[in-house]
């Protein structure tokens, strides 16, 4: 398998499986009871491995969600926590969906060994959002994921889930160049997208909307890109290494119950 083919077929199941936990009730029961909202929760919580920059900055590295919606979920978080803090939450959240949902997954070890020699050996250039997160500290407090030899995480859900979320934040970063180079604005890409209307009005994008027909090849010419730059990052795995990642990933998908 090309690495085209390998970042097309990984497609869906990286982005389900390295959000999901943010949508899971025991992480939005842990927002309550930080005294954030779950949006609040979201923003900086994604945004916040960056540190506590200005929202401008946020909302430019996030990329597909209204800045004015980013400005008001970051002004909220850091009246509470700092960004860095919020995001170390969200880090740990992940790592506890992963442990509950993931541990048990068919060969979940050899997952997380293919997930982790592609995160770490990842071109983030032009990807500030998934360097950061790369760079986080991860939960066990012993090294960041650049510095993954320093020591393992505490299972190997955990660890699966945390390689995805990064795999995910990669894959974002890879839509949102592709989207710029399609000539489509971020509301644009995301009506013109799976979820439609829906995922502009959740990223904080106020109606009335254009027209979807003339930007459905737009938008189709940018998934492409994306995977091709997704698969990029799957040229350190051999042919059949990517061939089984891909197996591993929609199987571990299948597995968390994920649409």
């Amino acid at each position: 398998m090309n690495p085209d083919q390998a970042g097309a077929a990984t497609r869906k199941a990286v982005i389900s499986l390295g959000s999901a936990f943010l949508q899971c009730p025991m992480t939005l029961r842990r927002a309550r009871e930080l005294g954030l909202t779950g949006w609040a929760f979201y923003v900086a919580g994604r945004g916040g491995a960056l540190g506590d920059v200005r929202p401008d900055t946020v909302a430019s590295a996030l990329g597909m969600i209204s800045p004015e919606a980013v400005r008001d979920g970051w002004t909220a978080a850091r009246s509470v926590l700092t960004p860095s803090k919020v995001a170390a939450h969200v880090l740990a959240e992940c790592s506890r969906w992963g442990a509950d949902k993931l541990e048990d997954a068919p060969k979940i070890a050899r997952l997380v060994t293919l997930a982790e020699t592609v995160a770490v050996s990842a071109d983030a250039a032009g990807m500030p959002l998934f360097a950061a997160w790369r760079a986080m500290p991860l939960p066990s407090g012993r090294a960041s994921l650049d510095g993954l030899t320093s020591g393992p995480l505490d299972g190997p859900g955990a660890r699966a889930a945390i390689a995805m979320h990064l795999l995910h934040e990669h894959r974002a970063g890879a839509l949102l160049v592709a989207v710029r180079a399609s000539g489509l604005t971020p509301v644009q890409a995301l009506i013109a997208g799976p979820e439609g209307e829906a995922s502009a009005v959740a990223y904080g994008w106020q109606p009335p909307y254009p027209p979807i027909g003339p930007l459905i090849r737009r938008r189709a010419w940018a998934d492409s890109v994306a995977d091709h730059l997704a698969g990029q990052a799957l040229k350190v795995l051999s042919p059949a290494e990517r061939t089984e990642f891909v197996t591993l990933v929609n199987e571990a998908r299948k597995h968390a119950k994920l649409s």
